[in-house]
């Protein structure tokens, strides 16, 4: 088995027993509470028969505080337990993952497109390589996920730097755990933190009338003074006047203390869970990594925000109990005493917690690039180049997405010795699976990830595909109009002169063959007139020929299939040369259509 396979067994094992040993503290406690509840109730049932003898009322409140402290225990394990049991889903995800069984994690479905290469290369939706990578718990964090496959680093510098904060994050298991951990007993139930930009924006109403701080605090003296009052003369008038005082001062304000109330509404499970998240990461070892520290610089400062905004937001909710409402607003003015705190924390932090928001995504973004590298050994982290001349390098390279037992690794050049790499080939061959290990290595290379080959060394590449294509009834766009579309897409990109890499598949299967031949030449001419690499995945053996037209430029590789005993095998190698074998006629004359 495996080592990785025996560490995660391990580990479940582990939370598995300590789960169990929990539980049974747990029952422990619960029949100790039934008891001392039990005794609670005897002791009372005699004082009401006959009186508490002294003996009888020290036996209550030590029985009264013993039921205090076996409650508050019960919560400590209660909690204890969802922390350990959420390990435990970690740890057995993880496994799973290992054995080639779906993440439990979101697919990212959501950031699904068909533009650029999202859809060509199986970025987003099941068994994609967000699906792979994602172990974010927080709306930011999927989001920041998101962004960096979309949007890759292009940057040598930033991508080794990236490169060193994922080797000295990975190694840290437990610290990656506990923040994943974190963010999944707090999971975002109601809403986000989206919604909060405009409301930082907004100026505070409260704190700018300085007379409402004053009246404030001169009626709940004065609502206290009378309290006392009553207490003492039993005359409650005066009372009665300062709670109508304190119902106008609010009246005055209820609109904006509502929406106030309304923006934090429900907001504390999740402020509470970025709060969590950041707490972890504070105990990261940063080692010798400046993305690492920078971020670790502000995670005190950032958690503290978080805590005291779960603190009102929990305040507000508490609000809406009658009690709290009826005592605390009638004498203390308390809901005006919360918009006041929630004006006087926006003026602290509101410059700086967006940044504090994204922080958290970030986190959970390298976290998730950590979980992956550590799963991963054997994998290597790539060499990137700032040359000009472009150039892709690998050596036994493979699909990350294909099972470790099924891929077949191959090595690859582009770069020194041509620009642009014709593969031919029949279905089922390879061909388009190839052009995907070469985009998707490419794009977690640029995050700063190890990738799935012996060897890989690169310049960065902004990736433009047109691999899959599909019409579309709702826009009247026909399959070929579609793939056209792609294509000058392809193009435009191109103009802006950034070193691209440029993955193509079949294109004009809507037009005749001499058309496709013409129009295909062509667009390969094109691509030679720019600064991009690229493989052009093709049926058409006529095009071959342009190796010898455009010698150090174009070259031919091929996945040949093999027909041994009757049977059709592929071997998935790639090799120079031009595919030769007929599979389509013998597959036909196979299954008796020819």
């Amino acid at each position: 088995m495996p080592p990785l396979h025996l560490f995660y067994e391990e580990k479940i094992a582990l939370y598995t027993g300590q789960v169990r040993a929990v539980q049974k503290k747990q029952a422990l406690i619960a029949g100790l509470r039934l008891l001392t509840f039990g005794i609670l109730a005897f002791l009372a049932y005699r004082f009401v028969r006959e009186g508490f003898p002294q003996g009888l009322l020290w036996a209550g409140l030590l029985c009264l505080g013993a039921f205090a402290g076996l409650v508050l225990l019960a919560l400590q394990y209660r909690d204890r337990r969802a922390l350990l049991e959420k390990l435990l889903f970690i740890n057995t995800n993880e496994l799973g993952v290992l054995k080639n069984e779906p993440n439990q994690f979101e697919d990212g479905a959501a950031f699904l497109s068909h533009e650029s290469y999202l859809d060509d290369l199986d970025i987003f939706g099941p068994r994609s390589l967000f699906h792979l990578l994602n172990r974010t718990t927080t709306h930011h964090g999927k989001e920041q996920l998101a962004q960096r496959l979309q949007h890759t680093l292009l940057s040598p510098d930033d991508i080794k730097m990236h490169q060193h904060a994922i080797r000295v994050f990975s190694s840290q298991v437990e610290a990656r755990q506990s923040i994943i951990a974190q963010g999944l007993l707090n999971r975002e139930g109601k809403g986000n933190l989206h919604g909060l930009a405009g409301w930082l924006e907004a100026p505070p109403v409260l704190l700018r009338k300085k007379w409402v701080l004053i009246i404030r605090w001169i009626l709940i003296v004065y609502n206290i003074g009378s309290l006392l009052a009553w207490a003492v003369t039993g005359n409650y008038s005066p009372l009665v006047a300062g709670i109508l005082a304190g119902w106008g001062l609010s009246g005055l304000f209820a609109g904006y203390i509502g929406q106030q109330h309304a923006q934090l509404s429900h907001k504390h499970d999740i402020l509470e869970q970025y709060q969590t998240i950041l707490r972890a990461f504070s105990t990261v070892d940063t080692g010798e990594s400046d993305i690492l520290r920078a971020m670790q610089a502000e995670t005190a400062s950032a958690r503290q925000a978080f805590r005291s905004l779960a603190r009102l937001s929990n305040f507000f909710d508490q609000g809406l109990n009658f009690l709290v409402s009826f005592f605390l607003n009638n004498l203390f003015l308390y809901h005006l005493y919360c918009t006041i705190a929630l004006e006087k924390w926006k003026e602290a932090y509101k410059k700086r917690f967006p940044a504090w928001i994204e922080l958290v995504g970030n986190i959970e973004c390298l976290n998730s690039f950590s979980v992956f590298a550590f799963n991963s050994p054997d994998y290597v982290y790539p060499l990137p180049s700032a040359d000009r001349e472009l150039h892709i390098e690998a050596e036994k390279m493979a699909h990350p997405l294909i099972p470790a037992g099924d891929r077949v690794p191959n090595d690859f050049s582009a770069g020194k010795n041509e620009r642009l790499i014709l593969v031919t080939g029949s279905n089922m061959s390879g061909k388009t699976t190839f052009l995907r290990t070469v985009g998707v290595n490419l794009l977690l290379a640029q995050c700063g990830a190890p990738v799935c080959a012996g060897s890989f060394s690169f310049t960065p590449l902004q990736v433009l595909t047109s691999l899959r294509v599909s019409d579309s009834l709702q826009e009247h766009t026909s399959y070929f109009m579609a793939e056209l579309k792609k294509l000058r897409q392809i193009i435009d990109r191109l103009q802006s002169g950034q070193g691209s890499l440029v993955l193509v598949d079949e294109i004009l299967r809507g037009t005749n063959s001499e058309d496709k031949t013409n129009g295909s030449e062509q667009f390969i001419y094109k691509l030679l007139r720019h600064h991009c690499l690229s493989l052009f995945a093709t049926h058409d053996l006529s095009l071959s020929v342009l190796e010898k037209d455009a010698p150090g430029a174009v070259s031919n590789y091929c996945f040949e299939s093999v027909i041994e005993d009757g049977e059709l095998h592929f071997n998935y190698r790639l090799q120079q040369g031009v595919a030769r074998n007929r599979n389509a006629s013998f597959l036909m004359e196979k299954m008796g259509i020819i």
